[in-house]
């Protein structure tokens, strides 16, 4: 089945870290190592296990899950984030893709959305609850209506890497289909995000679908 998925899980709630501990542990091939109570936990925790996967709550004492979001992403970049929140307002969403978060579900998402989600985001594709996705489209759609027009446009290679991208695919993944190294893509993909004026990865893969040029339903 391949290699396992290490999960961290960071909820305020213990019932919470409880239920979804015993969740994952009846899934083959995803393992939970560790959790923590609050964002500070979760950076000392992520830097000391480096998990694959954190899922994050938002709303918590002593740091909350944006401001842990950013750490982690700036101190370990290879660890994924999944929110896992009750809340899917303007003021949490954004700043929690912008920060770095791959995925944004809300807590009543069903056990076997998770778990595909927490399979996903370990893929290096963004997941979001319908809800949030077009949040998110509608922000895009805002964002580039009021952004000036890049006087320098995508060529044609910057394009098929947006598609790419969209498609859930890693850097890696991406020079593999289309024979360049990884250190093309990452040029390829800082350019993108740039001339998009756009902050993420996930926010690339929204404009592609704002754009028709790939569809939410889209399994790549």
């Amino acid at each position: 089945m391949g290699k396992t998925i290490r999960v961290f899980i960071t909820d305020d709630h213990q019932i919470v870290r409880r239920g979804i501990r015993q969740l994952l542990s009846t899934e083959k091939g995803i393992e939970v190592i560790g959790e923590a109570s609050n964002g500070r936990e979760a950076v000392a925790g992520v830097e000391q296990l480096k998990p694959d996967i954190v899922l994050m709550d938002l709303v918590m004492p002593v740091m909350d899950g944006i401001e842990a979001i950013r750490q982690i992403k700036a101190g370990n970049s290879s660890t994924q984030i999944l929110v896992l929140t009750s809340f899917a307002t303007d003021d949490k969403v954004f700043p929690a893709i912008k920060a770095g978060a791959l995925g944004y579900l809300i807590k009543d998402t069903s056990p076997d959305e998770l778990i595909n989600a927490i399979r996903q985001v370990h893929k290096g594709e963004p997941t979001l609850h319908s809800s949030i996705a077009q949040k998110l489209l509608k922000e895009i759609s805002h964002s580039s209506d009021s952004a000036p027009v890049s006087l320098d446009p995508l060529t044609e290679r910057e394009v098929e890497v947006l598609k790419l991208i969209a498609r859930g695919l890693s850097n890696q993944e991406i020079a593999e289909t289309l024979v360049v190294s990884v250190a093309t893509v990452y040029t390829h993909v800082s350019r993108v995000l740039d001339k998009l004026h756009l902050a993420s990865r996930t926010q690339a893969a929204l404009y592609a679908l704002r754009e028709g040029l790939a569809s939410l339903y889209d399994e790549g």
